[in-house]
């Protein structure tokens, strides 16, 4: 087909001004994205995000911190989504339960503060989905759902539907304003019995393929969308490159987001790993050796910077500020680009933050 000048013109000019312009048929697409920053992040539960009175007060340990931005569950572990949407498979199945009622007025009242905003999806550990959609969950050998040693059910990785299902989500939770998404439980079960499980679609293809393709089309799918991605990942992905049996790959991820957040708890690897007793008790170098074997796994395709997930929570030692602030220096020194602190209490230990610069 033939373009005319005019024609030609208008697509050149709709690139430069960081619009993509479709048939009228369809919606435009932004292309702008929010400008990259050293996030320093606090996460908040679906409940105290809808708390006013408990997430101002968070919001003030960030506004007088060197604090700049907040995750926010907008679905989690349980499959619940937290706000109000338009996806018609939510409706179907009932998944909303509406903890942040005022989500979109709070979250323009946080870009008015200057506040980043990351919104957390939950993936494939979905047992609400699971139990409305069986025909779409990991399934038992023995009959029935799948389930882990906690007793929860996960939808099937392999199925496109749920791919979807969670794309939605991303897309609606960009509409409502939010910076950033990130995706949690992007993998394969690791608890349970997970040689009873019954996949759908993994005869012909290895689980590292299919969490590959998932990357991608998280990718594809957002990639001129006006936010930025992150993907949650096992500490352990920046020491070995075999998936772990869960389908987690570095390199994998790697082209397909702006940054990785590998969960380098110190309590979360094995007493003895590195030489140490107990890992817990050296969060410098827990995070310090983690964060630098990254290189290992980059190549030309790599985009993502890393931004680890820090622990703020007292599991194998007692986490002070101390401890907080050591492992913000391992971060530092090993070439992470930010962080993200977690506490499932959204209780954080304001004594290991820096003071907000004064003017």
């Amino acid at each position: 087909m033939l373009l005319s000048v005019a024609s030609v013109f208008t697509i050149l000019t709709s690139l430069v001004l960081g619009i993509f312009v479709t048939t009228p048929a369809q919606s435009y697409i932004v292309t702008h994205k929010p400008t990259d920053r050293e996030v320093k992040a606090i996460y908040l539960t679906g409940y105290t995000a809808g708390w006013k009175e408990r997430r101002e007060e968070l919001i003030d340990l960030v506004d007088k911190t060197e604090l700049n931005a907040v995750v926010i569950d907008v679905k989690d572990a349980s499959g619940r989504i937290f706000f109000d949407t338009n996806i018609p498979l939510a409706d179907e199945i009932g998944s909303e339960e509406i903890r942040i009622s005022d989500l979109a007025d709070w979250l323009q009242e946080l870009k008015e503060k200057g506040i980043y905003t990351i919104a957390r999806i939950v993936v494939f550990q979905d047992p609400y989905l699971a139990a409305h959609k069986p025909e779409i969950a990991l399934q038992s050998k023995f009959g029935g759902l799948w389930r882990d040693f906690k007793g929860q059910a996960w939808v099937d990785p392999t199925e496109k539907l749920v791919w979807d299902y969670n794309l939605d989500l991303a897309e609606e939770a960009i509409d409502l304003g939010f910076d950033e998404i990130n995706f949690d439980y992007i993998r394969f079960p690791s608890d349970g019995n997970i040689n009873q499980i019954v996949y759908a679609n993994l005869d012909n293809k290895s689980k590292n393929e299919v969490m590959g393709q998932f990357y991608k089309y998280v990718g594809n799918r957002l990639m001129f969308k006006p936010a930025l991605t992150s993907a949650d990942l096992f500490g352990m992905v920046l020491w070995r490159n075999d998936g772990m049996g869960i389908g987690q790959r570095y390199a994998d991820a790697a082209p397909y987001f702006d940054y990785i957040a590998p969960m380098v708890y110190p309590s979360h690897y094995p007493d003895g790993f590195e030489g140490f007793a107990n890992p817990a008790e050296h969060p410098y170098e827990i995070i310090h050796r983690s964060l630098i074997r990254v290189e290992q796994y980059q190549n030309e395709d790599s985009k993502a910077k890393l931004r680890p997930w820090l622990q703020d929570f007292d599991l194998g030692a007692e986490y002070t500020p101390e401890m907080i602030r050591l492992q913000k220096q391992a971060t530092y020194d090993g070439g992470g680009y930010g962080w993200f602190l977690w506490n499932a209490s959204n209780r954080y230990t304001e004594g290991g933050l820096e003071l907000a610069p004064t003017n």
